[in-house]
Formats: structure tokens, sequence, C-alpha cells
């Protein structure tokens, strides 16, 4: 499946935000990308130019590309309630961020290749679909072989306690998705309404 296999630290200067991982370089390098840097004079962005930014900084924070976040859209917009924050829910209902978020990986990236890699289960059945959105009361956890392994239970740290849409079990090594999540628990700095203007001109 593709993906994004770009330079990392690029994006994240352009939106001035660690959205590809840890941003403790960005104090040493927080000016954009290119040759000029801070000096050059970078023109104002267009109503659409900033709503464009917008949605590019959500794909790359999910680590999608424009089709599959595009079908990601259309469901959201034929779900019941705001478009918006239907999008942000479904992102965050996606495998591979629901395993980052339990804490079982340290970044995006590495769940993603977690699961492409069969490590991760959903409910007792090995699952390798970064994609697969996870439904309320699912349980995802680590193969019986991946729990041992200690390259991967190395890098486990728990899960956030803000959160409170995910439950993890210690002594079991696994996790339940509660429920979606409500807007105002995702703490990913994005304007999902300039993403839905975009998307409706």
């Amino acid at each position: 499946m593709a993906r994004y296999t770009g330079p990392k630290t690029k994006i994240s200067r352009r939106f001035g935000e660690p959205i590809t991982g840890n941003g403790k370089w960005l104090t040493k390098n927080s000016v954009p990308p290119g040759q000029h840097g801070a000096t050059k004079k970078r023109k104002t962005l267009s109503e659409y130019g900033v709503q464009l930014k917008e949605k590019q900084k959500a794909k790359y924070t999910y680590g999608l590309l424009e089709k599959q976040f595009r079908k990601t859209f259309d469901e959201a917009a034929r779900k019941k309630g705001v478009t918006g924050e239907n999008l942000i829910r479904l992102l965050e209902a996606r495998l591979d961020n629901t395993v980052y978020r339990l804490g079982i990986s340290p970044s995006r990236q590495g769940a993603r290749q977690l699961v492409s890699h069969k490590h991760i289960t959903v409910n007792g059945e090995t699952l390798n679909i970064p994609s697969y959105s996870c439904q309320p009361g699912d349980v995802i956890g680590l193969k019986n072989k991946s729990a041992v392994n200690t390259s991967i239970t190395g890098n486990l740290r728990g899960k956030n306690a803000k959160f409170n849409w995910l439950d993890w079990s210690e002594a079991n090594r696994n996790g339940t998705f509660v429920a979606y999540p409500e807007r105002e628990s995702v703490p990913e700095n994005i304007k999902e309404q300039l993403i839905v203007e975009l998307y409706s001109k």
C-alpha cells in the first residue's frame, strides 16, 4: 500500500508543529524548509491555501494519502452529525492510530509497521490492515509471539490517561476501544471545519 516515505522533519518544519513524531529538534531548527528559510518573503495564503494546508496537515498527521483521506471524508459526510467531528473520529478509530494511542508503539509510523507485519490482534485474530476502523468493544493486543519479543515490548509505554475512549490492561497487555472519541478529547491541532469547507467547494 502506498504511503509517504519522504523526509518527516521537513514536513514538520513546514507546519511548525511536530506532526510526524518527536519535535524536540524544532527548537534547534524551527524555520520553514527551503534555501532561504525564515528570511524568504512568503505570500499571504488565500482562503483556499489555508484550507488546503489544513487538509495536508491532517493527512501527514495520520499518515494517509489523498485517495484514502478523501474516502474517509466521504464516509464522515454520510454519517449523522457534524462532518468535521465525524472525520476526526474515523481517523482516530484507525487501527494503526489506536495502536499508537494505546502506547504499544511510540509513533504512528511504528504502529503501522507493527500492524502490517502481523504483530497486532483484534479480538484475538491477527489483523494486518492499518486502515481497519475499530468498533466500540474491540480488543487490541499483541500476538503471543510478539508479546515476548523484547524489541516490541521494550517500546510499550502504556496508554495516556487523557485518551478516555481507550482502556489499557497492563496485566493482559491489551487495550479496548471503548467508544469513538469526542472532538475535545483529541489533542491534535487540526481545524477540521476548514477541511469540510475545502471539500465543499
